[in-house]
């Protein structure tokens, strides 16, 4: 068992001086079958420890109901069997580009602007979950023997809030449950995000991209004591749904590295590998200095730039940091381990079977009620996925603007069974329907948290309808193969909104790219694994798919159509709409 302290000018490990070298990678976005081969690559590339984030949504999606928090600890165990200490950093929030930054919707449905507080409600689940999570953690600690050398308290506070209470409860109560490994907190180098998110006796860690000099002096303005550490240094970025894609120099990334180990600091390479936001976790931004603008929902890669790409393959950025950080590694780098298999020959998917998207919700949505008001997403207990409301516009009356102010966050809108216009004239009697669906959660900002649906109800000129029925559509709904397997499948109609099936054949199974020629939004699974989302308006054209999930000979892919394609896109001559595997 060894000893990981913090000295007054840098780390100790036994009460010698180390310098963390860590990369991000989170478990939660890289197939399990894979961990093993991308925590082999950040060692081969210099790295001495690797940083985890928890998302706790993902954990507990509906509350009271636990999912795999095991996983963490299976990674842990795999970090400490590649020879690399671990970083975890357990939230509550995360932002990470990831869904409600990571708080689950049921919480920020009722607790609204209370959360990330000292709220007694909002910390009672904190509390509860933490009692849960750290059971996977405190056992796996350096000095229990495993591989965990420090905790983070909460996450970038001074971006959000001030409220030291709630910082000090988290840090008594990570102690108090075990953590006996260094606690620490990361936040911008800017006076204000240091002055809310910092916890006296808390080691303070700074994140940027460049500038690590004047960086680090705002720092110990704040600190004048202890180790220097970058705990994110992007040396990439995200992406946008719908926006040009953002690149960073890989020769400029190495040398804002470079200067930060110049100025004997730690770091954290944020990322070092990225993944993949499966399953449709991805959360989203607002824009705007003040993050209250327009709606930026990131895309299902996540691969971030970063030097070990989204398929595991080391990219010119991997090159040049491994080049940086020889120079601070105790003796010859590892090799590269051999690179994951490869699909053996693409394959086309036709796709000969169809649901339509209103027997689906009926079959595998949950219950349908009428209220006076629409209910959001977190009323009716969705959290990714899509909701169908009902409403009545009575007649007889002229036709008026039909809108949906407050919509969350797009919609498709159907009168008498006819698709039409957000905003057009409606006359009444008329039935209709709303196809809501919710692009991701603001996951940094002070609108993290912020309800999906019909927020501000349905207006037929200034007069609100009422007496609307709604029914949600979870996306795990489809996690059970046997549910789906039971829906009334027919003959497809290409691009038609709803739920395709179909099979193709697998000779070398490996990594593939899947392309989706003419489809226009939606999500996908393989072998009944969700790929995450797509979306024709870019920048991502195609999805990832690891290894692991396809099999030799026969497999299965589901495209749950969502928008609805034009006639014929995506078509081939084998009887249905048509995918590719390369």
């Amino acid at each position: 068992m060894a000893d990981f302290t913090v000295g007054d000018e840098d780390f100790r490990m036994d009460g010698r001086p180390v310098r963390l070298l860590s990369g991000a990678l989170h478990y939660f976005r890289v197939h399990e079958g894979q961990w093993g081969h991308r925590l082999a690559m950040l060692r081969a590339m210099g790295l001495n420890a690797v940083e985890t984030y928890v998302p706790w949504n993902l954990h507990e999606p509906q509350q009271g109901r636990f999912h795999d928090v095991q996983a963490l600890g299976r990674f842990l165990d795999a970090a400490h069997e590649a020879g690399l200490w671990a970083i975890v950093r357990p939230g509550p929030y995360i932002c990470a580009e990831w869904e409600n930054g990571g708080l689950p919707h049921w919480l920020t449905g009722s607790l609204g602007r209370r959360v990330r507080t000292r709220d007694a409600e909002y910390l009672r689940h904190v509390d509860r979950w933490f009692h849960r999570l750290l059971r996977e953690v405190v056992p796996r600690q350096i000095d229990r023997g495993g591989a965990v050398i420090m905790v983070q308290v909460e996450n970038e506070y001074g971006s959000y809030g001030s409220d030291q209470v709630y910082l000090r409860h988290l840090a008594g109560l990570l102690r108090r449950l075990g953590v006996s490994v260094p606690l620490f907190t990361s936040d911008g180098p800017e006076d204000h995000m240091l002055t809310g998110g910092s916890v006296p006796g808390v080691l303070a860690t700074a994140n940027f991209g460049a500038g690590a000099r004047e960086g680090f002096d705002v720092l110990r303005r704040h600190q004048p004591k202890g180790p220097l550490m970058c705990m994110e240094f992007w040396c990439g970025w995200f992406d946008h749904w719908a926006a040009e894609p953002v690149v960073r120099d890989p020769a400029d990334a190495a040398r804002a590295l470079r200067e930060i180990l110049e100025c004997g600091a730690s770091v954290n390479v944020y990322m070092a590998h990225g993944g993949t936001n499966f399953a449709g976790w991805a959360g989203a931004n607002r824009s705007g200095d003040l993050h209250d603008g327009e709606l930026q929902p990131t895309v299902t890669s996540y691969d971030y730039g970063a030097p070990v790409d989204e398929y595991g393959r080391p990219t010119e950025k991997f090159w040049l940091f491994r080049e940086v950080l020889a120079e601070y590694a105790d003796g010859p780098l590892p090799e590269l381990p051999a690179a994951p298999d490869a699909l053996g020959a693409p394959v086309d998917a036709v796709l000969p079977e169809w649901v339509p998207l209103g027997e689906v919700t009926d079959a595998l949505g949950g219950p349908e009620e009428e209220t006076g008001v629409p209910p959001t997403f977190e009323e009716l207990d969705v959290d990714r996925g899509l909701v169908r409301y009902r409403v009545k516009v009575p007649g007889t009356r002229r036709p008026y603007p039909l809108t949906v102010p407050g919509l969350r966050d797009t919609a498709l809108m159907f009168v008498d069974g006819v698709r039409t216009e957000l905003g057009a004239p409606v006359a009444g009697p008329a039935s209709v329907e709303l196809w809501v669906e919710s692009l991701g959660r603001v996951n940094y900002g002070p609108l993290v948290g912020e309800a999906k649906g019909l927020t501000g109800g349905v207006l037929h000129e200034r007069q609100y309808l009422h007496g609307v029925r709604a029914r949600g559509l979870r996306l795990d709904a489809f996690d059970d193969a046997g549910a789906v397997t039971k829906l009334p499948f027919r003959a497809a109609e290409p691009g038609g909104r709803g739920l395709h099936r179909g099979t193709f054949e697998v000779s070398g199974a490996g990594d593939a790219t899947l392309e989706l020629p003419g489809w226009e939004r939606g999500f996908v699974w393989v072998n009944g694994f969700c790929l995450g989302r797509y979306w024709s308006a870019g920048p991502q054209d195609s999805l990832f798919v690891p290894g692991p999930v396809l099999r030799e000979g026969e497999n299965e892919v589901w495209v749950l159509e969502l928008a609805g394609a034009e006639p014929g896109s995506g078509a081939g001559s084998g009887g249905g709409p048509r995918l590719r595997f390369r």
